[in-house]
């Protein structure tokens, strides 16, 4: 249950910045991104601890992977699964081809959710793929600033309030600039303050938001920058010597 932005850089190809807000149950203990090896492929991600899974990380591919759980519409929860939805996005930050992997993956028996998959090998592509529990759904995204909001926990209503205040964001830093990482971390720290329902750092008690990552591939620089929101500890790596 999440929240994720993504900023293309139309004056630069290949360039992007994707930030995420992860929510999760207070007591689900995760790890800071580090390097790991998975099916051939060197990744770097950061890890939780019960699956062993992740929501978000990037590989030699030059592949960036983040999953939000849930689908277009919140759903009715059926356990047990098959697999844990942070091992799929392992297996996809792997493969060769994700248009094709996903054509002949098997997701019969996994929880349903949405999947970004951002592709930077050739020309820079953002994939979208929704897992509903029957059908599979996949598709580019258009090249432009855009802001996603997991529906088990976010409804319509909710969800278009996030997208406002998003706009806003955008209208009132570029008529000035163009929109820096710097600016867009600071947007995901304090959209919404004050609700603590629905802005981008909720708290519900038994769910918060646990920690933001930012994944930056510019000309300026390759990073992975990730805060654990409980400890204020902030971990910054170099992403050049992997993408």
């Amino acid at each position: 249950m999440c929240t994720v932005s993504i900023f293309p850089r139309e004056k630069h190809l290949k360039s992007f910045v994707l930030s995420f807000n992860r929510d999760e149950a207070i007591e689900r203990q995760t790890y800071p991104p580090k390097k790991d090896n998975v099916n051939g492929c060197e990744m770097l991600f950061p890890k939780d601890a019960v699956a062993g899974g992740t929501w978000l990380g990037v590989s030699e591919h030059k592949r960036l992977v983040g999953i939000m759980n849930g689908e277009f519409k919140a759903h009715k929860r059926n356990p047990p699964y098959r697999k844990s939805r942070g091992v799929v996005v392992k297996e996809f930050l792997a493969a060769e081809d994700v248009k094709m992997y996903a054509e002949n993956y098997d997701f019969e028996g996994i929880e349903p959710f949405t999947m970004l998959c951002v592709d930077w090998s050739s020309d820079l592509i953002i994939i979208e793929i929704v897992w509903d529990a029957k059908r599979l759904h996949v598709k580019n995204i258009p090249l432009k600033p855009r802001i996603w909001s997991s529906s088990p926990l976010y409804n319509s209503a909710m969800k278009e309030q996030r997208v406002n205040w998003f706009n806003d964001f955008r209208n009132a830093t570029e008529t000035t600039s163009e929109i820096t990482a710097e600016a867009i971390w600071d947007f995901h720290h304090k959209a919404g303050i004050g609700d603590s329902e629905i802005d981008l750092i909720v708290d519900r008690g038994f769910l918060k938001t646990q920690s933001i990552s930012q994944i930056e591939i510019s000309e300026k620089r390759k990073q992975f920058k990730y805060e654990e929101l409980s400890t204020g500890k902030i971990t910054t790596i170099d992403l050049e010597d992997l993408v």
